[in-house]
C-alpha cells in the first residue's frame, strides 16, 4: 500500500533526518543570525542614536565593530560549548555543535531583543521576556547538547550553564533584576 508508506513513512523519517541533523553544520544560519541580532541590539542602544544624530558615518562604523564583536563572542560560545561538552564525555563533532548551538542561541533571543529595541529596558514586559527567552534557550541548549554529544541531562545542564553565565558576562544579554 503506496500510501500507508507514504502517512506513515513520515513519522518513521524523523529519527533519520535528526542523525543527519547531527552531522551537519548551520554555518550559513549562525552568521546570519548573529548579524541580525548584533545590528538589532546596537540600533536599539541609546549610544547609537546618540552618535547618529553627531555623525552618521561614525554611527555606522560603530555598527561594523558591533557585529564583528558580536559575530566573534558568538563563535566563541559555540566553540566552548563544544570544548566543555567534549571535557565531560560527549562525542559529538564541533562544526554541527557549535553552529547549532549559535543558532539556537540568536533565535531564542530575537524576540527579546526585538521587543527591547521599542520598549524601556527596565519595563516589566522586557523583564519577562528576558526571563522567559532565557529560559527558552536554556532547555533547548540542553536538549541540543544532549542530543549532539550523547550526553547525560545532567552533564548537558552543566554544559550549558557555564555558557549562558558566559554569554551574560561577555555580551551582557539584556538587562535583568
Amino acid at each position: 500500500m503506496w500510501w500507508h508508506r507514504l502517512i506513515f513513512g513520515l513519522w518513521y523519517r524523523p529519527v533519520d533526518v535528526m542523525d543527519e541533523a547531527r552531522d551537519r553544520s548551520a554555518w550559513s544560519a549562525a552568521v546570519l543570525l548573529s548579524l541580525i541580532s548584533g545590528g538589532v541590539g546596537v540600533v536599539s542602544a541609546d549610544a547609537f542614536h546618540t552618535q547618529w544624530a553627531v555623525d552618521h558615518d561614525a554611527a555606522l562604523q560603530l555598527v561594523g565593530l558591533a557585529e564583528a564583536g558580536v559575530l566573534a563572542a558568538s563563535l566563541a560560545l559555540g566553540t566552548v560549548t563544544h570544548a566543555i561538552a567534549r571535557t565531560l564525555g560527549g562525542n559529538g563533532r564541533f562544526a554541527p555543535t557549535a553552529s547549532l548551538f549559535i543558532v539556537l542561541f540568536w533565535v531564542t533571543d530575537l524576540p527579546r531583543l526585538a521587543i527591547a529595541a521599542w520598549l524601556p529596558a527596565d519595563a516589566t514586559f522586557v523583564q519577562a521576556a528576558t526571563w522567559t527567552t532565557w529560559g527558552f534557550g536554556y532547555v533547548l541548549a540542553v536538549l541540543l547538547i544532549r542530543g549532539q554529544h550523547h550526553l547525560s541531562t545532567w552533564k548537558s545542564a552543566a554544559t550549558v550553564s557555564v555558557q549562558m553565565l558566559a554569554a551574560l558576562a561577555l555580551l551582557k544579554l539584556g538587562p535583568m533584576r
